[in-house]
């Protein structure tokens, strides 16, 4: 039988970047349901702060907030010393093929459109560990 240490090992984290507290609460509950350990940020700075502190699995990355936004927050995560870990998905009302592009060549690995549901969350992150 697993200890704890061993099965939390095994369980992927999940760092919820959005300055919108609804919107990381309705994300956390469906991530934990799927079983990830999760943890919060409401701005890219404190983001980059929890990465430099441990880095997690994968990040789900409002665009729009303040202090730094998310594009700024993942420009300066892929240029850190193992920033290229963590799978990152877009969460944004941001629907311009453009502002996709720009997130896709910064390092995203997805993209969603808010309002998501539960059966996108789960499908885009699904997909993110299937190589």
């Amino acid at each position: 039988m697993a200890n704890f240490v061993e099965v939390e090992k095994t369980m992927k984290s999940c760092l919820v970047v959005d300055d919108s507290s609804v919107v990381r609460k309705v994300a956390r509950r469906i991530l934990e349901d799927m079983d990830y350990i999760v943890q919060e940020a409401e701005d890219g700075q404190e983001a980059y702060d929890k990465c430099m502190q441990e880095m997690p699995d994968s990040i789900l990355l409002d665009w729009n907030m303040p202090i730094k936004s998310g594009i700024e927050f993942l420009k300066d995560l892929r240029a850190y010393d193992g920033g290229t870990k963590p799978k990152v998905v877009f969460c944004t009302t941001e629907n311009d093929v453009g502002f996709i592009a720009m997130a896709l060549r910064a390092g995203a690995d997805e993209y969603i459109m808010k309002p998501f549901d539960r059966d996108i969350l789960e499908t885009k992150f699904e997909r993110l560990w299937v190589d």
